[in-house]
């Protein structure tokens, strides 16, 4: 009542002045009955729906329950001591024994294990961590014993800055929600002045019973009540947010889950989207001299280049350990790297500078490739190996873009800082229907606007740093590996938490969804409604069926309804 009186000075008839009218105008008619049950009805029906929406907020704000509350942390002299989350500060190292959640995002430097990483980034199976690797707070350690140091206190942790995010996006309202509430400010109007002339018509122009048509006039002011209009949209966008966050996607608005459904074409970058980021060796020259490898595998060892780090990796991949022990090393910048093995010298870089080396010395045609970078190992006078190394697509990237394209995008299109050749070859194992290389930031953002042109919307998806101003240029703007970015996080629409294209295509899935949700609750409410204020001059509605039916039982519709967003899987 003090909220339907207040609606009413300020001339704003909402669900609670139609109410109050209703169960007044009940009673003054001595319908007292239909009065307490319209009271008690249009509660339970505040009830459920508050608990049907809380439910879909809860699921997220639930992310905050994974984060635990103690951890153990390391003193300088090594001893342990168990502290609130809260007191952990940057620099700070902890313990995570197996079966522990991790505290706070933070850099193994001792250990490694398996990491469950599902409940951030949707990721399904176990992730291996060493030293060096990122983990997550609110993750699992499944496996070994590490020590972690702290990069975020626990109020900057990744979990809190989700739940953060997904509550800013919950306020930002899409096109759909800002058209519903232009509708009812209207609506609700035009249908009050409807329920008065049922009263007024029948009553002064033919001498209808008064009582009668005025009972009438308050089941249609019933009807009238907005309520299941108003939240059709917000209830699904609220599911659709929270499902797709404990999926891996964050999205940072109703209005980007809504924009993705008009999207007929994306652009990919193609470092660390399309590829892993970081170099790999596809293929080695000869390709059984593990005595070669395992002599590359020692030199490498002590180099921090990424080159060497790939044929260190790759050595362990194919199970042999380096091979002696190195003395004399030196890195030469640009170059390569060079040491003594049991008494003999070794160089391993660029064949450019083994040929200074040994005159002569070519690439055999077999180690080159478009985009690949060639480095070799040689002794004091010969070559003994070739590796050929590049930045390697994703397996994942031509399912990904063959399920978009089963989805309604008509155009893949690659953009890159990176040149033609190197470009190329991901394109063809991606599927992708344009490149589009050697592109300056200004370049990606002139393609974006192209595309726009040509198919209207266009999605961006990068890495979230050297790729914002296409990104912010982009009808929505998706950064790939957002997981304790925080650029990536703040600059784009979506963002995935993950390493994985897979989630891609469960965007577009649940973009599609969430659009058809709202659709169908908004024909709902105003079929249902409908077809009951034009039952209401015949007398075939009663108040308790108007708010059973026309409000309470549509209300509830529409959130069940939404809620089905929460079912859409990867």
């Amino acid at each position: 009542f003090p909220r339907g009186l207040r609606a009413a000075r300020d001339l704003a008839l909402d669900m609670n002045f139609l109410m109050t009218i209703a169960i007044l105008g009940a009673v003054a008619v001595g319908e007292t009955v239909e009065g307490a049950a319209i009271a008690f009805l249009f509660a339970i029906s505040e009830l459920l729906e508050t608990f049907a929406v809380d439910r879909a907020r809860g699921s997220v704000a639930a992310l905050l329950d994974l984060a635990p509350q103690r951890a153990i942390r390391l003193r300088e002299d090594g001893r342990e001591e168990v502290v609130a989350v809260d007191d952990l500060r940057p620099g700070d190292r902890f313990v995570v024994r197996p079966g522990d959640r991790v505290a706070v995002h933070a850099v193994v430097v001792e250990g490694h294990s398996a990491v469950d990483e599902s409940a951030v980034t949707g990721e399904s199976l176990p992730v291996e961590k060493g030293v060096g690797a990122g983990v997550l707070s609110g993750t699992i350690n499944r496996e070994g014993w590490i020590v972690a140091e702290a990069r975020h206190s626990a109020e900057n942790s990744t979990l809190a800055r989700i739940v953060r995010l997904v509550e800013e996006a919950e306020s930002r309202k899409t096109r759909t929600e800002h058209f519903v509430e232009r509708f009812a400010r209207v609506y609700t109007p035009v249908v009050t002045a409807a329920a008065v002339l049922v009263v007024v018509v029948p009553v002064v122009l033919f001498g209808a019973p008064f009582t009668e048509w005025f009972v009438r006039g308050l089941t249609l002011l019933v009807i009238a009540c907005p309520c299941a209009l108003v939240i059709s949209t917000p209830v699904a966008v609220v599911s659709g947010l929270t499902a797709a966050a404990r999926n891996g996607v964050l999205i940072k608005g109703g209005r980007y889950l809504e924009a993705l459904g008009d999207v007929r074409a994306i652009a990919l970058d193609k470092t660390g989207t399309l590829t892993f980021g970081h170099p790999e060796v596809v293929a080695m020259t000869p390709g059984d001299s593990d005595d070669a490898l395992a002599l590359a595998a020692a030199l490498e060892s002590r180099s921090e280049h990424p080159l060497a780090r790939a044929i260190v990796e790759f050595a362990d991949r194919s199970g042999v350990a380096g091979s002696g022990t190195v003395v004399d090393f030196e890195a030469v910048p640009g170059r390569g790297a060079r040491g003594s093995i049991e008494g003999r010298a070794y160089r391993i870089g660029k064949p450019d500078w083994l040929a200074e080396h040994l005159p002569g010395t070519t690439v055999p045609e077999d180690a080159t490739r478009p985009g690949a970078t060639v480095v070799g190992l040689a002794s004091s006078d010969r070559v003994l190996a070739w590796f050929t190394l590049a930045d390697t697509a994703r397996a994942d990237v031509g399912e990904a873009i063959a399920e978009l394209r089963s989805l309604g995008v008509h155009q893949v299109t690659m953009l890159t800082g990176d040149r033609s050749d190197a470009a190329a070859g991901i394109a063809a194992a991606a599927g992708v229907d344009e490149v589009r290389a050697e592109l300056l930031p200004a370049d990606k953002v002139a393609a974006i606007e192209a595309l726009q042109d040509r198919f209207g919307g266009v999605a961006m998806v990068g890495d979230g740093v050297n790729d914002a101003p296409a990104l912010a240029a982009a009808t929505v703007g998706i950064a790939m590996g957002a997981r304790g970015s925080d650029v990536a996080l703040e600059t784009a629409d979506v963002a995935l938490m993950g390493d994985d294209l897979r989630r891609l295509p469960y965007l577009w899935r649940m973009s599609k969804r969430a659009r058809r949700v709202i659709r169908q609750n908004i024909a709902a409410a105003l079929l249902v409604k409908a077809g009951l204020a034009l039952a209401v001059p015949f007398g075939w509605v009663s108040l308790v069926t108007a708010v059973v039916v026309g409000d309470m039982g549509v209300s509830l519709a529409v959130t069940l309804n939404a809620l089905r967003l929460g079912s859409v899987r990867d």
